[in-house]
């Protein structure tokens, strides 16, 4: 049986480590980045989850997907999911007084369309005709928004809380979306949600591999999310501020 003194030395010594414990579960998962994410700990729970819905579900979907269709057929497939992804583009290029490039973005979508069967052949990057991808959460960067705090979401994983409002605006653009809206077609859906899965099934073992998979997520969204608001040219971290002396 313990004695009094060494009861409250016990119960001390479990305090201290629980303490402890906590203090570097909080660093780990709250403070890697406090100004673009400040909702880490809530993140890291739902990025948990994504992980785990993927490896039961989307990544032997993908797989499957991937062993049965040949390389060509997947091709075409994601060559027709983005051709549809035209009225987005167009309409954003729109918003962002882009009118040159949203006239390229109409030659490339009827050219698709028309010689490559609907968009399954690509024809049109074939004879020199750019590609672009713009969303409302560009759009709303390019208006201001430049900075919006990290927010994973169930199922749909990274987003940031501007991208997330931009993306509420997509259902009534894309015509999968309104397929599901007017029809009640959810087939086009899953079907381009597995060729995109698939897409990144060479990315796996980087991610298995990472120290912290969360923040390789994370970062690589954020600096894509970057590249994509600044068509292609973000402005370059001015370090020497850094080094400056305070006065």
């Amino acid at each position: 049986m313990m004695s009094r003194i060494e009861r409250p030395a016990r119960l001390a010594a479990v305090l201290l480590v629980t303490l402890a414990v906590a203090a570097c579960a909080g660093t780990q998962n709250r403070h890697t980045d406090p100004e673009r994410d400040p909702w880490e700990g809530y993140n890291r729970k739902i990025h948990s989850f994504n992980m785990k819905f993927d490896r039961y579900l989307g990544r032997p979907v993908a797989v499957a997907y991937d062993t049965v269709m040949p390389d060509p057929l997947q091709r075409g497939v994601a060559n027709f999911f983005r051709n549809l992804d035209y009225p987005v583009t167009f309409f954003n290029q729109l918003m962002q007084g882009k009118f040159r490039e949203s006239g390229i973005s109409t030659s490339r979508f009827l050219f698709n369309t028309v010689f490559g069967l609907l968009g399954f052949f690509d024809v049109a990057t074939r004879v020199g005709m750019p590609a672009y991808d713009e969303d409302f959460g560009q759009t709303l960067a390019t208006w201001g928004w430049t900075d919006s705090r990290y927010l994973v979401m169930p199922f749909l994983g990274p987003f940031t809380v501007r991208d997330t409002l931009g993306r509420s605006f997509y259902g009534y653009l894309h015509p999968i979306s309104y397929a599901i809206r007017e029809e009640d077609m959810y087939a086009p859906l899953i079907i381009d949600l597995i060729q995109r899965r698939a897409s990144f099934l060479d990315a796996d073992a980087a991610l298995e591999e990472a120290y912290d998979p969360y923040t390789l997520v994370r970062d690589s969204y954020l600096q894509n999310r970057e590249f994509k608001i600044y068509d292609g040219d973000p402005p370059v971290t001015d370090y020497d501020a850094f080094l400056e002396d305070e006065p």
